[in-house]
């Protein structure tokens, strides 16, 4: 029965991935991922744990690595459908409490923001938005079957028990990224 299921969804895939390159003459298109999750616990505790990049890989599932070159660039290693892949990112805007924004510089194009809203003194609001652009065509088939959709909002969730189970940040980064070519600062 599972393997049935397998090839079903594969066969949706392949349909969708099809219907979408015929669309575009051949060429896969970017999507986007939007997904929020609500954590309990104060904005600067939120933020600050999420500039811990290299303890990504604890909540986000396909993340096996990530390296902080310098204040603005991460080196990922993860897996995208079974498939090894790294790539370099640079965060283009980061300012303490509000957002992060980062875009690829190498590997599959991608680019997003993630914001974080203070809901009261000990509730946050964080959204991820995502856009990227699928490289080959178990990338696509995975895209068209809403795998990266789902991966986010299971990172958001593992994001949230961790943060809550734990109550305090491990570490912090407060320096602002203005935006490309600018200055960083530390606070």
């Amino acid at each position: 029965m599972k393997r049935l299921l397998t090839l079903a969804a594969l066969a949706v895939g392949g349909a969708l991935l099809a219907k979408q390159l015929k669309k575009n003459g051949g060429k896969a298109e970017s999507s986007s991922v939007n997904e929020s999750v609500t954590v309990d616990v104060p904005v600067r505790t939120a933020y600050d744990q999420w500039t811990q990049f290299e303890e990504f890989p604890k909540f986000m599932d396909s993340v096996h690595e990530i390296k902080q070159l310098d204040n603005k660039r991460l080196h990922w290693k993860a897996d995208v459908m079974g498939k090894p892949i790294e790539w370099d990112a640079e965060i283009v805007k980061q300012i303490p409490d509000k957002r992060i924004a980062w875009r690829s510089t190498t590997g599959t194009p991608n680019s997003g923001v993630v914001t974080f809203e203070s809901l009261g003194a000990n509730q946050t609001r964080i959204t991820l938005e995502m856009t990227y652009t699928p490289e080959g065509p178990v990338e696509a088939v995975g895209d068209a079957l809403g795998a990266v959709r789902i991966e986010a909002r299971g990172n958001l969730k593992r994001f949230k028990e961790m943060i809550e189970a734990r109550g305090h940040e491990t570490g912090a980064w407060r320096g602002t990224i203005a935006g490309q070519g600018s200055p960083v600062t530390t606070h």
